[in-house]
């Protein structure tokens, strides 16, 4: 059972360090919270540990569906670039100390993110699918330490990105700042005009 939480562990942060909207969304509330990473794992550990009992349940077929997969396409893509509209709109609060999101908020994206993210809704039916059922072949404890293995991942990995972006936003100018908030607004109109293409394209040739 070891060596299979280790290689749970080992393809988890694969998919864990690979750059995307909740990395970028990450670091830009890193540079306003040290902690951010631990509140956008909570949100993205909200989504995903539900999500792994209905996946070993079987409901991982649903999220192949085109159908399916063209509505998550456009409800997430449109999300994002929500956010990057609102990061660009924050640049004009930088160095304004009496800004302070809500904590609520991180958790939020955390949820959002990653409930609207077609291919972690996909990651989940196939590559995650096969790790869960082969925990579960382990026992109860076994799928619990999985679950518990793999969000940790998620955890360690933001709270690492959040803690960074938060030193850095204090050790460099508001100049600074305000770059690393246009590469994540960039990161996120990109990642939301991509899945809304994915789904529109999948919708034109949808029978």
């Amino acid at each position: 059972m070891l060596l299979f939480l280790l290689q749970a562990a080992a393809v988890s942060l694969s998919g864990v360090l690979a750059p995307g909207p909740v990395t970028a969304a990450t670091i830009a509330a890193g540079t306003r919270s040290r902690h951010a990473g631990i509140l956008v794992a909570l949100g993205h550990g909200v989504v995903e540990f539900p999500l792994m009992l209905l996946i070993l349940l079987g409901v991982g077929a649903v999220f192949k569906h085109e159908g399916v997969k063209i509505a998550i396409g456009l409800v997430g893509g449109g999300f994002l670039i929500h956010l990057g509209i609102q990061m660009i709109r924050d640049l004009r609060k930088i160095g304004d100390a009496s800004y302070q999101p809500a904590a609520r908020g991180a958790v939020w994206t955390g949820i959002l993110l990653s409930g609207g993210n077609p291919y972690f809704l996909l990651w989940w039916a196939t590559v995650g699918l096969a790790l869960a059922t082969k925990a579960s072949e382990f026992g109860v404890l076994a799928f619990a330490l999985f679950a518990l293995v793999h969000w940790l991942c998620d955890l360690v990995w933001l709270e690492v990105l959040s803690w960074t972006s938060f030193r850095g936003s204090k050790l460099f100018s508001g100049r600074v700042q305000r770059i690393v908030l246009i590469l994540c607004a960039g990161t996120m109109l990109f990642f939301g005009g991509f899945f809304i293409h994915d789904a529109v394209s999948k919708l034109l040739s949808f029978r």
